[in-house]
């Protein structure tokens, strides 16, 4: 071989070694990228990485700790087996994550109703939160979300809210001796829930301050108080006092940040210039199926994550 030959073949071979090394550190890069924790607490659910994760509830949670979630929160939780509870804790307690909401009254349904003025309605209420007790505290949960039910269609609304905010105050007297924070959550009208006594920030923020105890307090849903008020930022400026919660979804269609109208970007940041260092729930679908869905979930968030 001519020395000229070689002299090019050596230059070659250290070009392609050069571009190896590159792109390994490119990769390195990127994986260091999509893996590091959020800054804000996002929680995705189960069901929301299957196709990555599989059906298996802790390997749900192991994959979703691995993309640099810290939070979790799962409405059903009070319909799972004590054996899947206890699973989910466990895993989460390793993983360090924290635990969101779960729903107090799933199990009552349609037969929530606070508003009204039937004694046995109201004490099934406060026996379903005796019930979630056992729950959250198994779980490691501190926050409880609670839609107060339907309007009552013969009983005028000034006597509706003086109901509702009394059971609310003996729904405090079952919680706070042990540190849990029911989470009002108003939701829409117009779209998904019609009929509902709770549906604006500014009334679930005058129950708040009438019923004024610790463990009453708002889930700000984004996406439903996009579509009841809009105004987003000054609402929540004017609700902030009694917020310690807030939950995700782009509108139209209730999917993640950057499918819709929200500009997710600026509230979140807004937010967390306020000093926010709250859970933010996930609490939508995916646009897409499959994995690549699931992926664009995860790329939506890091696109919004405050900085």
């Amino acid at each position: 071989m001519q020395r000229r030959d070689f002299l090019a073949q050596t230059a070659l071979a250290a070009g392609a070694m050069a571009s190896v090394s590159s792109l390994s550190n490119i990769s390195k890069a990127e994986a260091a990228e999509t893996s590091k924790p959020f800054s804000m607490k996002f929680a995705p659910h189960f069901g929301m990485f299957k196709h990555s994760a599989g059906e298996d509830l802790v390997d749900q949670l192991k994959f979703s700790s691995d993309q640099g979630f810290t939070a979790w929160e799962d409405n059903g939780m009070k319909r799972r087996s004590v054996e899947d509870q206890k699973r989910i804790a466990s895993t989460m307690e390793q993983l360090n994550m924290e635990m969101g909401v779960l729903v107090a009254l799933i199990d009552l349904k349609n037969k929530i109703n606070f508003v009204s003025d039937d004694k046995a309605a109201r004490e099934e209420v406060l026996q379903g939160m005796r019930e979630t007790v056992d729950v959250a505290k198994r779980v490691n949960a501190k926050w409880l979300t609670v839609v107060p039910g339907y309007v009552h269609s013969r009983l005028p609304h000034d006597y509706q809210m003086a109901n509702c905010i009394e059971l609310l105050r003996q729904c405090c007297d079952i919680l706070e001796p042990h540190g849990l924070t029911m989470v009002l959550e108003p939701l829409n009208h117009p779209t998904n829930h019609p009929g509902l006594f709770l549906h604006e920030s500014p009334q679930a923020y005058l129950i708040c301050r009438a019923v004024n105890r610790p463990s009453c307090k708002i889930l700000f849903d984004i996406y439903h108080q996009q579509i009841t008020e809009g105004n987003l930022i000054p609402n929540i400026d004017h609700c902030w006092s009694e917020i310690p919660y807030f939950q995700a979804g782009d509108n139209p269609g209730r999917n993640e940040p950057g499918t819709g109208e929200i500009n997710f970007k600026n509230v979140f940041q807004h937010i967390a210039n306020k000093g926010y260092t709250g859970i933010v729930g996930m609490e939508h679908g995916n646009s897409q199926p499959g994995v690549e869905g699931e992926q664009a979930v995860i790329k939506a968030y890091r696109a919004v994550d405050p900085s």
